[in-house]
């Protein structure tokens, strides 16, 4: 029996054969696309997980609005924040830390008035570190008091002194012209357990622990409040570098408990 097809019928049986391979190869190209697709949002996923893991836990970054960590800081330098390090290690007098406001140091910021998607997007932003909403609440000083530290200020010099040890800090705070005191603010306090006494290094313009001794928290940081120590500033490039915490200006400084 043959089996050719008719004259009539073989047009039509080519014309079925190539829709199917059409066919064919349209639906790899779906399942291609799909499969990218699938591919590029398990990767974005991935990706904001660990940059939110890494925000919340180990590096977090920072600008700087203003002139009260002259010049070891600037206006608009750029830094990066340790918060895993100092978990194990602590802190230590000279340190340059991220802390939230203990309450009333910063005047009121008002909300930003963002409608839905401005809110949604400023949150994605967020998990990845890139928004700036919560910098408003945020200060960066230098760490002068450690808890059961006494600080006093100023010896007949101009110096302060930490637990009956002058401190020679002229190599790194800015002061006017001509001025040789540590601060124009006299102060003598106990560090509280759990606390901090923190200053600018552009004394004669920062609201520091010196100037919120009325506030609740009587001028000292709780531990709990501290983001983490700055360890590097990113921009602007010609500004890259560490932060130094001064371990030599502070190197002669006894522990408050070795202090009789």
């Amino acid at each position: 029996m043959s089996t050719d097809l008719p004259e009539s019928a073989a047009p039509l049986y080519r014309r079925s054969r190539r829709e199917a391979e059409s066919a064919s190869r349209e639906a790899r190209r779906t399942r291609g696309w799909v499969s990218f697709l699938r591919d590029v949002i398990v990767i974005v996923i991935i990706a904001v997980l660990v940059s939110f893991l890494v925000k919340t836990f180990v590096v977090r970054s920072f600008f700087i609005p203003s002139a009260s960590m002259e010049d070891t800081l600037v206006i608009d330098d750029r830094i990066l924040v340790d918060e895993l390090t100092p978990n194990w290690t602590g802190y230590s007098h000279g340190d340059v830390v991220v802390f939230r406001d203990p309450g009333g140091w910063l005047p009121p910021t008002p909300a930003p008035d963002l409608n839905p998607f401005q809110s949604g997007v400023d949150w994605l932003l967020g998990l990845v570190g890139l928004s700036m909403t919560d910098q408003d609440d945020h200060l960066v000083k230098r760490i002068i008091g450690l808890p059961g530290d006494h600080v006093v200020c100023c010896n007949a010099l101009g110096q302060m002194s930490i637990n009956g040890v002058p401190v020679d800090e002229l190599g790194f705070i800015k002061l006017p012209a001509g001025s040789t005191e540590a601060s124009k603010v006299p102060f003598d306090v106990t560090v509280p357990e759990g606390r901090l006494w923190v200053m600018g290094d552009n004394r004669n313009n920062s609201q520091d622990s010196r100037f919120n001794t009325d506030q609740p928290g009587e001028g000292f940081v709780p531990l709990d409040n501290v983001v983490g120590k700055v360890f590097l500033r990113t921009w602007p490039f010609d500004r890259f570098g560490a932060i130094d915490g001064q371990p030599d200006v502070f190197a002669g400084v006894p522990a408050s408990e070795d202090v009789g």
